[in-house]
């Protein structure tokens, strides 16, 4: 089972599509499939096959969030969690080869789109990361076996906006 978590910046996120696509979208291809319908023989109309099918997509993502949203909960930042990793945090991590990542610790409905170097609070990689400090090792099990890892820095900022 999924956490139901959320960064406040992936809330927001999530909100303003379910908004774009309700009061934007929606209704302008609504306005498309009623042309299209008023010019006859559906079944060869391009215009009204395709746009109706854009918006029984339109309508099944509303449907998803309409759902969703009310059921997350909105972590904010706490000055209690500075120095431990916890949900939200951003992390630099190295490994015994040198080799370093840097990444987030987000909600699994966050780690989709065009964010780059965020990780599910689910995945085995956060789970192992969790109440971790500064210079403290840690070990996740992956599928080519258990691996070390360091934890170089952490950190609790926004995100940025990329609008």
């Amino acid at each position: 089972m999924k956490t139901k978590l959320i960064t406040p910046e992936g809330y927001k996120k999530l909100h303003d599509e379910h908004e774009y696509l309700w009061t934007k979208q929606r209704p302008e291809i609504t306005k498309v499939v009623t042309w299209a319908a008023s010019l006859g023989d559906r079944s060869e109309n391009a215009d009204y096959q395709y746009n109706k099918r854009l918006l029984r997509q339109i309508d099944r993502r509303v449907r998803f969030l309409r759902k969703l949203l009310p059921e997350l909960q909105v972590v904010h930042h706490s000055p209690q969690q500075d120095g431990k990793v916890f949900f939200g945090a951003f992390v630099e991590i190295e490994n015994e080869e040198g080799n370093i990542m840097f990444f987030r610790i987000v909600g699994p409905e966050e780690i989709y789109g065009e964010e780059k170097d965020v990780i599910s609070i689910d995945s085995p990689m956060a789970r192992a990361l969790l109440k971790k400090s500064v210079n403290e090792a840690f070990e996740v099990k992956t599928p080519a076996g258990t691996k070390e890892w360091f934890i170089n820095s952490i950190e609790y900022k926004e995100a940025f906006d990329k609008n």
